[in-house]
């Protein structure tokens, strides 16, 4: 049985026994059928404590005729002395249930009862009928006041909602706020360096054509023979341990790196393979100023020997691919 349909007629002022009983006879089908069960057996009374206690005395003791007359007498006292109704010590009606004592209550504002020896005549018709429209009217109104509590939890409920969705979306745009700052930062930083980046190698290359229009200009015109000194021993000649290459790809991008003056034409080769970012096949390397296209032999020579000390522009060349 549901406990809710329990609860119910418990607070419109039946006793637990008598609901529970109602409920297993109308076979749990809700609140209404019950009231009206309880209503139909509303003269069934439940057991008195004095009841309960005459039940309870031993009947096996051995009485004297004296003690049993007197035990006689004293169950006629008791007999009349107990309570079979409550009486309103207003109006003076009997009632035998306290759902009956309940309707009345409510109904005339009475609030004075006591206890009567008196017997109350069993409900008649119309009487039930004015305590089942009663009883009807007040579970009307039990379930209206749920419902309007359910109502008022629903829409609570739903302002909790709403009032964290909200949150929830806040914290999200400042989220994606700060992402997006720390992208555009980064962009901005990085566009930074490649424009120091590029800035440096075309100085670099300002600075690469200036030589080669120096040397150019040392080639074409003649210079004046330095006068000679008076000593015949010759000048000494600079040694350079280092020399810096700037090597021209196929695509138009430059790769700078220094190598040692001893090492061999091979090792610009080999750092070439390892990182240029134009096409990826064959090639061979010359030089403009002197214009030089180095061959197999060269790889091996060391770059001092070949003249690119100090400094040198190196260009990538595809190699043609020889046909049978």
């Amino acid at each position: 049985m549901s406990s809710s349909d329990i609860n119910m007629l418990l607070d419109m002022g039946f006793t637990l026994p008598k609901a529970e009983k109602a409920l297993e006879i109308t076979g749990n089908k809700g609140v209404v059928p019950a009231m009206e069960w309880l209503l139909a057996h509303s003269d069934d009374a439940e057991p008195t404590p004095e009841q309960s206690l005459g039940d309870s005395v031993p009947t096996s003791v051995a009485e004297t005729p004296a003690q049993d007359s007197t035990a006689t007498a004293s169950s006629q006292v008791s007999t009349t002395e107990v309570a079979k109704s409550m009486k309103c010590d207003v109006c003076g009606k009997l009632f035998k249930t306290n759902v009956e004592i309940e309707f009345h209550a409510t109904k005339s504002g009475h609030d004075r009862f006591s206890e009567s020896t008196e017997e109350k005549k069993p409900l008649t018709d119309e009487e039930r009928k004015e305590q089942l429209r009663i009883l009807t009217e007040k579970l009307k109104q039990k379930n209206k006041e749920r419902e309007e509590q359910e109502r008022i939890d629903t829409f609570a409920r739903e302002r909790d909602r709403i009032r964290a969705g909200k949150e929830m979306a806040e914290a999200k745009r400042k989220w994606d706020e700060l992402e997006t700052k720390k992208m555009l930062e980064q962009r901005k930083q990085e566009k930074e360096e490649d424009r120091l980046a590029r800035q440096k190698i075309r100085a670099e290359i300002e600075a690469d054509k200036a030589a080669r229009r120096a040397r150019a200009s040392a080639q074409e015109v003649p210079q004046p023979a330095p006068p000679v000194p008076s000593s015949s021993t010759p000048a000494p000649r600079k040694d350079y341990s280092e020399t810096k290459l700037q090597i021209r790809l196929t695509n138009g991008q430059t790769l700078t790196q220094t190598f040692g003056s001893k090492e061999q034409l091979s090792a610009v080769r080999l750092f070439i393979e390892m990182n240029r970012t134009d096409d990826l096949g064959p090639f061979s390397l010359m030089t403009n100023f002197p214009k030089k296209i180095f061959g197999e032999d060269d790889y091996d020579t060391p770059l001092d020997v070949l003249g690119l000390v100090p400094s040198s522009v190196i260009i990538v060349k595809k190699k043609m691919q020889q046909t049978s």
